[in-house]
Formats: C-alpha cells, structure tokens, sequence
C-alpha cells in the first residue's frame, strides 16, 4: 500500500525541489554564474616588430682560477670572499719549509762553488808567473787553466741551481695576477693545496659582459639586417643600455643550435656582479624567420607566491586555476609572457577573488 507522506514533511519537500531547481544543469550554466563576478583578459600577442628578448647572464671578461704549483698545506689566508686586492698582493701562503731549506743548501753550496772559483784563479795567477820564469812547461798552464774554466762552469751552473730553489719558494706564495675582486676561496687554513687544485678565483669588475644563446635563424637574420642589441639590468633597475662593443661567436652550438652573442658594458656601470640575471633585447628582430610574436597580460593578473609566478587562467568549464608562467620584460601596465600560456586563454585580472572561486 503506498504511504501517503506526513503533511508536517510537505513543506520541506517543497523547499527542496525549489533550491535544485535553481542549480545549473551542467558545466556551461556554471561557468555563467563564476563569470559574470570576475574579471577576465583575453590574452593576445604583442607586436613582434619592436624587440625579441632573450634571457642572460652577467659574466666577468677578465676572470682566473689561481691554483697552486706544488703541494703544500695551506698556513696563512690573507685575504676573504669580496676583497678587492690589488696586482701582486698576496692572497695567502703555502708551507715552504722544505722548499727554504733546500734554497738555502743551494745557496750554500754556490758559496762553495764560489770559493773553489777564487782557488782555481790564485792557482791559475801562480802557474802564469811560473810559466813567465820558465819554470813550469807549458802543458802545466794549459792544465790549470783549464781547471779554471771547469770551475768557472760549475759555479754558473750551482748559481743556476740556487735561482730555481729560490723561485721553488716562490711558488709557495700565491699572490694576485691583476687587481679585481675576490670571487671565491675554498679553501681553509689548513687544507692541502695540490697543483691543479683551485684556491682562488679573481675577476675585474670593471670589465663586464652580458652573454645571451640566440637560436641561429633569429641570430643569422639579426646580423643580416644590422639589428641593434640593447641590454636590460633588472638587478639595476636600468632598461634599454647601450652596450660599449656587440660581438657575435662565429660558431654555432650543436647540441642547442644557438649563437653566443656577447655584449660588453660600460665600465662607468657599477653595481654588477658575474652571474646576475639580465636580458638582451634586439630590436626589429622580428623580422627574423619563425619568430612569433610575444604575448602580453595585464601586469595586476601576475600572482607571485615565493618563488613561483602564476596566472589564474579559466579551464574549459570557466574555473580558474593557477598555473606557473615565466615572465619576460615590461611594457608599461603589460609584462610578456614567455611560456606557460597560450593565445586566447582567458586569465583573472583579480587573482585574490579568482583564489576564492576555485
């Protein structure tokens, strides 16, 4: 027998049927109720005609690894990481006991040398006025001049013996081939030093370069049609630099195919430091094969969150979802985007109220 239901439940059951009621049918009326709250941009592509970016690095033209060599334990460190130092200073200092030691047995045995030298020439005096007199032949002469010479010989070469023990010493003392900046030093007082082994390395900060890999179509066709090469130094905040000297490498990257282009800055620029981020930008290099256009955001939709940058782009049901991008250079109130979306896609101009609508 079918129950009749409680007239107490009616009204709930009413209630019920008009709240389903008012739920869309599927993804499309959901996405007609998050749209119309929030604010979207249709991503375009920029005009190509003005500039291709590629990211770079600063990197130091004047930059050496200083490294010992001889073995030798590390007994005094004179200098630390960001010192400037100048041509010839020394940096630290090996154990060179042995190295003195066998310098000062050198220079003994040069004293030696040297005392012989002066008995051999009294000798050599003695038998000429003796061979003046006629009391000695002239076999005896030859003789004794000839132990001159011999002696004479040893001595240059004992003085030549001594000049390499004491360069050996030398050696033991590290010290600055240019003036520049202390880049690195990783070793302690200490550590044993091994010819080959870095114990330093030294750059000058007045002679920097900003190096970018250019795919060859792009770097062909930008020398072809005389492009001009502009930096941007974010760390500095400076845009558009003119760099004092472009040099393009001759050769191309077979495992990227790509050209090394080298740009060098001004020595009037301070601030930088090897490894920094920057870009190079070349102007009209769209005209370059292949090269698409850049595409441009809105610089309010960018989400930075620690080190992620994101967008929340809509999916195809209208949800927005944050998704990671990598971001190229500004263009007043737009930033290009370098990958990480596509043309068309819709991305929240509010990334706070997209955050909530997920």
């Amino acid at each position: 027998m079918r129950k009749i239901p409680s007239p107490a439940l009616l009204p709930v059951a009413a209630l019920l049927m008009l709240a389903l009621a008012g739920l869309p049918d599927g993804p499309a009326q959901a996405a007609e109720m998050v749209l119309p709250s929030l604010r979207t941009y249709t991503v375009q592509a920029g005009s190509g005609a003005q500039s291709q970016s590629f990211e770079a690095r600063v990197e130091a033209m004047r930059q050496t690894t200083l490294a010992a060599q001889v073995a030798g334990a590390v007994v005094e460190l004179l200098v630390k990481p960001g010192d400037t130092v100048k041509a010839g200073q020394l940096l630290m200092r090996l154990d060179a006991r042995s190295a003195d030691q066998s310098a000062q047995a050198s220079e003994a045995q040069t004293q030696v040398a040297r005392a012989q030298l002066e008995l051999a020439r009294r000798e050599l005096d003695r038998q000429q006025q003796l061979f003046n007199q006629r009391f000695i032949s002239q076999a005896a002469l030859d003789q004794a001049d000839a132990q001159f010479k011999a002696t004479a010989a040893q001595v240059q070469a004992q003085l030549a013996q001594a000049g390499a023990a004491r360069s050996q010493s030398a050696w033991f003392q590290l010290r600055a081939p240019f003036a520049g900046v202390i880049a690195e030093l990783p070793v302690v007082q200490g550590d044993m030093a091994l010819p080959g082994r870095s114990l330093a390395v030294l750059y000058d900060p007045s002679a920097l370069r900003v190096t970018a890999h250019v795919p060859q179509a792009q770097a062909q066709a930008a020398q072809a049609a005389g492009n001009a090469v502009l930096l941007d130094l974010p760390t500095l905040g400076v845009q558009g630099q003119i760099p004092s000297r472009v040099q393009w490498l001759p050769t191309v990257d077979s495992s990227s195919g790509t050209m090394e282009l080298r740009a060098e800055l001004p020595a009037t620029l301070k601030g930088l430091v090897p490894g920094q981020f920057a870009r190079i930008r070349l102007s009209g290099a769209a005209e370059a094969p292949a090269l698409a256009a850049p595409l441009l955001v809105p610089t309010q939709a960018v989400v930075r969150r620690a080190e992620m940058t994101g967008l929340y782009v809509l999916n195809a049901e209208g949800r927005p979802l944050l998704r990671q991008v990598r971001l190229g250079e500004s263009r007043g109130s737009q930033i290009e985007i370098l990958s990480g979306l596509k043309a068309g896609e819709r991305v929240a101009l509010e990334p706070q109220a997209a955050a909530r609508l997920r």
